[in-house]
């Protein structure tokens, strides 16, 4: 069984739509709550899995909350990609869970003009490769860019290993990072690495091993040592003014740890201007099986 019944429920209920308002909860203003557009553009890892009962999670919380969600694999269609993606236009925060898409114009238009608004965005894990546009196409420079620019590095590679987690120590204190009392745990995904832009504030860190090598980017060449420790969690604000927290974790197994959950939960909170979850407020975790996609789509150097 790969999901429990209530989660297995939940994503069937969400996949059925293409957009989803989540709004049927005690809000934070009853009149006027925080509108949060969670975006899921990928199988990897299962975020058609996870970012369901997250999303859910979110407007028990209080929030206004729309899950904008297409059916079939995300990465293998140019049309009806991101359906619903006008939603971006009243939104307080968006949280980004996309990879390698090659989005039709309509559909790419409203990210742009929300992320260029300097409105707060999350991403998550494949977040910083989160298009795929052809070389012939004008965007083709947001194929990097979107991470650089506005998550704060593009990606780069990532290891063969489990991962060591630890909680900056100098940084402790940071909202997003309230009330996370255990700050050594292990992620079951594979270290990414990072080029963190400068001001980035560097929250949690990884440790992963893997084959060492050299690597030829558009952006520089990058050497990889066998056991690399880099940033996995981190707060900046990007060239338009927005808030942006951005983490390279998010695998299915990562939602099963209270720490995790917590610290992205309050990065919603920490986007909006809001207080964080109280520390003895217990938060959701969930135990979701990673689906394996049927054929791996690799990234082009």
């Amino acid at each position: 069984m790969l999901l429990n019944s209530s989660v297995r429920t939940m994503v069937m209920a969400f996949v059925v739509g293409c957009i989803i308002p989540i709004t049927d909860s005690i809000a934070q203003d009853e009149t006027d709550p925080l509108h949060v557009v969670v975006i899921v553009g990928t199988h990897h890892y299962s975020a058609h899995r996870s970012m369901p009962p997250f999303a859910e999670e979110l407007k028990r919380l209080g929030f206004r909350t729309t899950l904008v969600m297409g059916q079939g694999d995300p990465e293998k269609k140019t049309k009806n990609v991101l359906p619903g993606i006008q939603a971006l236009a009243d939104a307080d925060v968006a949280i980004f869970y996309t990879r390698f898409l090659n989005l039709p114009v309509k559909e790419w238009q409203p990210i742009v003009d929300y992320v260029k608004s300097g409105k707060p965005v999350i991403g998550l894990r494949t977040a910083n490769h989160a298009f795929k546009f052809p070389a012939d196409d004008p965007r083709v420079n947001w194929n990097d860019g979107f991470g650089k620019r506005v998550l704060g590095t593009p990606y780069i590679a990532h290891q063969a290993t489990k991962t060591n987690i630890n909680v900056v120590s100098k940084h402790k204190t940071h909202p997003i990072l309230h009330g996370v009392t255990t700050t050594n745990w292990e992620s079951p995904a594979k270290l990414y690495l990072t080029r963190l832009e400068p001001g980035c504030v560097p929250l949690v860190v990884g440790e992963g091993e893997g084959k060492p090598r050299l690597l030829e980017k558009s952006f520089g060449t990058i050497h990889v040592d066998q056991s690399e420790t880099d940033v996995v969690a981190w707060t900046c604000q990007n060239e338009w003014g927005g808030k942006v927290f951005a983490t390279s974790l998010g695998h299915a197994g990562d939602f099963a740890e209270a720490s995790f959950t917590r610290m992205l939960l309050n990065s919603v909170y920490w986007a909006t201007n809001r207080e964080p979850i109280p520390a003895d407020q217990e938060v959701k975790t969930w135990d979701i099986e990673m689906e394996v996609p049927s054929k791996y789509t690799p990234r082009k150097k």
